[in-house]
């Protein structure tokens, strides 16, 4: 049996969080003993116990990639779990702690997509990014296409990458008497159409574009319910931007249930420029059928293929993307088209059991 740790150093769950736990509810305990290593009073500890995984908290390692103080508190839970694996969710620390401790595999993996400076695509930048690579990582998983390209382009080793998608429990469809409710909590008219964007109230998510869009779709006499699900920096700005477009959206706030929202949507919605790979509330929503209007940005175009289970738009582009969704909402065959093609292409790509077994012959290797 192999012995694996987790480390991560999220205090609330977000992707790399869900991903954590998808692999704790799917992983074969008869290859595996897992232990996660998370912040002190991180939201994830309750949940990966209620998942009966071993959890160790960990001082000074909160929601920062690298500390000294968190390099030395990783290096005794490390002595104490002497692990075969260790793989980090970012943390540098965690990488250089399992260095240091002696482990010989050390498993990094990518959550976000971003943008690469100026300064790290250097020689100079390629050159340290190599080198703190090869001496602190063995393997790197990347959850997009385009977090593979980021890596490439600081001058990480591709043949070190694997790109691995995310992948999920599908949701469980509601009842028509359970939609019926969700709806009037919601505030959905009969009849009313919803297209709904759940992510982070942060600039890059492209909330902005959504309200634009939102606005020229209202312009043009239909009758669609606008929602955004989430909190966030950007909460006030973009409350203030949406009052002076005239209200065309919803703000309902942080939602501890999202999947309930997802399954009163007709069209997910994801206007991300920043920090996009493979989002888990697109494949939430794949996993009902439920067609998407995204962004060309990041991992989205590794999810969503323009015409087949949703529509692309270029970044920014709110008359584009009110385009698309108009589309969905005129022509029902192709909708219904849409539909079918969602929960296939996830069935076939985007699984829980799929991304478990992926992540698990890394570690086998």
């Amino acid at each position: 049996m192999i012995k694996v740790l987790n480390i991560i150093s999220d205090s609330n769950i977000g992707g790399a969080g869900k991903c954590v736990l998808i692999f704790c509810e799917n992983y074969d305990r008869t290859k595996i003993d897992l232990t996660v290593a998370v912040p002190q009073n991180s939201k994830l500890k309750p949940e990966i116990e209620r998942r009966g995984v071993k959890v160790m908290e960990v001082p000074f390692i909160s929601d920062i990639s690298f500390s000294v103080k968190g390099v030395k508190a990783l290096m005794k839970i490390i002595k104490e779990v002497r692990p075969d694996v260790v793989h980090t969710h970012a943390s540098m620390a965690g990488r250089i702690a399992a260095r240091l401790s002696g482990v010989k595999k050390i498993v990094y993996t990518l959550h976000c997509v971003y943008e690469p400076s100026a300064k790290m695509k250097s020689p100079a930048g390629k050159l340290l990014n190599k080198t703190v690579s090869k001496l602190f990582t063995t393997d790197i998983v990347a959850v997009a296409q385009a977090a593979k390209d980021n890596l490439t382009a600081v001058g990480i080793n591709q043949n070190n990458i694997r790109v691995i998608l995310n992948g999920i429990t599908p949701l469980v469809p509601l009842s028509e008497d359970e939609k019926s409710f969700e709806r009037k909590r919601f505030g959905i008219n009969e009849g009313q159409k919803v297209v709904s964007i759940i992510a982070r109230l942060e600039p890059v998510k492209g909330h902005k574009c959504f309200i634009d869009a939102a606005h020229i779709i209202h312009e043009r006499g239909y009758d669609v319910k606008f929602i955004i699900a989430g909190t966030g920096t950007a909460e006030k700005n973009l409350h203030e931007y949406a009052a002076a477009k005239g209200n065309d959206v919803e703000f309902v706030g942080f939602i501890p249930d999202p999947e309930k929202l997802i399954s009163v949507t007709d069209i997910s919605a994801n206007a991300s420029y920043g920090t996009e790979a493979t989002s888990i509330s697109l494949l939430e929503g794949m996993s009902l059928g439920v067609p998407a209007v995204v962004s060309d940005y990041g991992g989205n175009p590794g999810v969503i293929k323009d015409g087949v289970n949703g529509y692309l738009f270029p970044t920014h582009d709110a008359k584009t993307m009110a385009d698309k969704i108009e589309l969905l909402l005129n022509n029902e065959e192709k909708y219904g088209e849409i539909s079918k093609n969602a929960l296939k292409i996830f069935k076939e790509r985007f699984t829980a059991d799929i991304y478990t077994k992926n992540i698990e012959s890394v570690y086998l290797k």
